[in-house]
């Protein structure tokens, strides 16, 4: 017998962090040290009070079935955090939906609302299930360029009357991944400005909301008026409390589009562990100040790692939120050729630009997923891989 993949899944772009995790074995078995700077999985562990939880309603072994979608104790815990961090009222019966993670919600979301042939308007750069779950649900992907002159924000007016016409979503996500920028209120308000003329759905990726930096305002896209009426956000467990392998996460707002979306996932999943689920509230209604004392340490990562290279006289902007660094690159070199020889000569993993979209030419991202002193390592391994460069 033989197979293969469906034009669909051959439309997608190869996994660059296979390619990379690839090449970081083929170093490793050379006997070099590798600093792994290139996926964002956080190396902090979650607060002890979530482990706790989730080791006590482990121990009840009638909990181990089922529990085919979000209890209610959990989506009163979305709605509790989202009163106290963003001062958003949701109705947890009707603005709440559970998740796998959120990047599974966002994965099949597309295939959820929009038909063959429509239009989906997805950062460029920007992350890559944006651009995957359209493909796969037959969309047409219009990207919209975030570039350093309009502060990573998309120009809405420069979208084709044409394009918006057959365009049933958006999406957009601040602070994001990979470029780490942030949105005010006022151009929130464009969008939903914009959504309403053009009946939209705005989809806003949320995952970095607690890792916000120098005391930059925090907003959510659903303390808008009227986003609720355009819009739905997603938001995880996994960055803001460090339960990632958890894969636990929710997405708020317009209740006609989450209904929908749990339509669709009714035919996919059973419901996430229940030890989890009573974790993640714990999580979600604690003091917060676990979260006062992560945005330090990453701050701290952020300025070890920044200042470090600063002495190579590679200078990068300070991120102002998320996990992570965007780095425009030295004169001479392209993404790929970049990260490729960074982690073979310098043993140091970062992801190409190229990798999240045309746009990301020219740029590298950095995670902030290791201790300070082993930023501090990777700084100077650069520091010595662009002098030899030289």
């Amino acid at each position: 017998m033989s197979l293969t993949a469906s034009k669909k899944a051959l439309n997608l772009t190869t996994g660059i962090f296979t390619e990379l995790a690839n090449r970081k074995q083929d170093v490793l078995n050379k006997g070099m040290d590798v600093i792994d700077l290139s996926v964002g999985s956080p190396d902090l562990p979650p607060p002890s009070f979530v482990v706790e939880t989730l080791v006590k309603y482990a121990k009840d072994t009638s909990k181990y079935g089922y529990t085919l979608k979000g209890s209610k104790e959990f989506h009163e815990a979305v709605s509790y955090f989202y009163k106290h961090r963003y001062a958003v009222h949701l109705d947890p019966d009707g603005e709440v939906l559970q998740l796998m993670g959120s990047q599974d919600g966002l994965a099949h979301l597309a295939t959820a609302i929009i038909d063959p042939g429509e239009y989906v308007l997805v950062p460029d750069p920007g992350y890559p299930i944006y651009e995957a779950s359209v493909t796969l649900a037959g969309g047409i992907i219009y990207p919209m360029p975030l570039l350093a002159e309009n502060k990573f924000l998309p120009k809405l007016d420069q979208i084709p009357s044409e394009i918006l016409k057959k365009t049933r979503m958006m999406i957009i996500s601040y602070p994001g991944n990979p470029v780490t920028a942030l949105a005010d209120q006022k151009f929130f308000q464009e969008v939903v400005e914009f959504a309403k003329l053009h009946n939209i759905l705005v989809v806003h990726d949320f995952a970095y909301s607690e890792l916000i930096f120098d005391e930059n305002p925090q907003s959510s896209f659903m303390s808008i008026p009227g986003a609720k009426d355009i819009g739905i956000e997603f938001n995880s467990l996994s960055k803001t409390f460090n339960m990632a392998g958890c894969r636990i996460g929710y997405v708020v707002g317009n209740a006609q589009a989450l209904n929908i979306l749990a339509s669709l996932k009714s035919h996919i999943d059973y419901g996430i562990f229940y030890p989890i689920q009573k974790a993640a509230e714990v999580a979600l209604t604690s003091d917060f100040a676990h979260l006062q004392k992560q945005v330090k340490e990453y701050e701290f990562r952020r300025n070890t790692l920044i200042a470090g290279l600063e002495q190579s006289g590679w200078h990068i902007p300070k991120s102002p939120a998320t996990m992570f660094v965007w780095a425009k690159i030295p004169d001479g070199w392209v993404s790929r050729e970049f990260a490729f020889e960074l982690i073979e000569q310098a043993g140091v993993a970062v992801v190409p630009g190229d990798a999240f979209g045309k746009q990301g030419e020219g740029y590298v991202r950095m995670a902030l997923v290791q201790p300070p002193e082993r930023l501090a390592e990777a700084a100077e391994r650069i520091q010595h891989f662009l002098l030899k460069a030289k």
